[in-house]
């Protein structure tokens, strides 16, 4: 096997790394499985409640990248033309013009995604599977790279519209921030005391390194073992009991892809078994539909998701 230079993929990681944690303290898990979805060209679902972190996270990416940053707060009363765009009618030339939305950007910030209603989320939905936008006929391409990073809140129910299992499996990533501990709360209080970091950030990277990169890490090496590992989970969820749709071959792509994302990211030119299970639950677990006995019995995804990854055989070095 010819060995690959991966060496921008793991320096481009490590400058972001270091710059977002000027500015966010702790999540180095997180901000590495951001990096991962970013490579992979793909979207991100954050669920936590407010307060967290979120909306600066997102920022710091982008600012991180030198990539242009837009937010959007989803209402019930938002219209899919508030996110893509829409023709003006211009008076002095006597000619529609097009006006971009917000989803004309590179990082899109989404807040409360089910607060939104089913038709802008399937606007939305366009935007992220084919990167580009329909407006009166017309397709207009986004920028590259794009990522979407939506957020909802999983405890205020009332008034949202829950995302359909068809667009969750169109999200790269699902994860969660959580509270921080003691020590990483302190600094947090100390770091923002005076200034907000957020506002000096200096870009560690530009978008031109980050398409090289992604073009890189699709030159990961994956062995057969690893291969049949990965499917071996995967064909696992669609054979547990508490499990009602198991994982999709676009989630087995999505798995495999990632893998040689953080293998990348770590330096390495080869996916081994740990960064397959490491991923498996922010990959496949949004993706997975429990059956109703594990509902009622109260059993989370991610614990049964844990019981599949126990059950698989983990292939070792001959």
């Amino acid at each position: 096997m010819q060995a690959r230079d991966l060496s921008p993929v793991y320096e481009l990681a490590r400058q972001v790394r270091e710059s977002v944690g000027r500015v966010i303290v702790g999540k180095a898990w997180t901000v590495d499985l951001l990096l991962v979805a970013l490579l992979c060209e793909g979207h991100v679902l954050i669920e936590d409640v407010p307060g967290i972190g979120k909306t600066t996270l997102a920022k710091a990416l982008a600012r991180s990248l030198s990539l242009t940053f837009k937010r959007i707060q989803c209402t019930p009363d938002l219209l899919p033309a508030d996110i893509t765009g829409t023709m003006v009618f211009n008076q002095a030339l006597g000619t529609f013009e097009f006006y971009p939305g917000p989803v004309f950007t590179q990082v899109l910030l989404a807040d409360e995604i089910n607060r939104a209603t089913p038709r802008t989320q399937a606007a939305l939905l366009e935007a992220m599977e084919e990167r580009q936008v329909s407006v009166e006929g017309e397709v207009r391409p986004l920028p590259r790279p794009f990522v979407v990073l939506a957020t909802q809140n999983p405890i205020e129910l009332e008034g949202t519209f829950p995302l359909p299992e068809a667009q969750l499996d169109r999200f790269f990533l699902k994860l969660s921030l959580g509270y921080p501990d003691l020590e990483e709360e302190r600094q947090i209080l100390r770091r923002f005391r005076t200034a907000d970091p957020l506002k000096e950030l200096v870009p560690a990277a530009g978008a031109d390194q980050i398409l090289v990169a992604q073009r890189l890490v699709r030159e990961v090496h994956v062995s057969a073992a690893v291969e049949d590992y990965l499917l071996g989970l995967v064909r696992e969820t669609r054979r547990h009991p508490a499990i009602e749709l198991g994982a999709s071959p676009r989630a087995a792509l999505a798995l495999y892809r990632a893998a040689q994302a953080l293998a990348a990211v770590g330096g390495r030119d080869y996916v081994i078994p740990d960064d397959v299970k490491a991923l498996a639950e922010p990959v496949l677990a949004h993706r997975l539909i429990p059956n109703p006995q594990a509902r009622l019995k109260g059993r989370s995804v991610a614990e049964t998701l844990r019981e599949v990854v126990a059950a698989v055989p983990v292939p070792v070095e001959a």
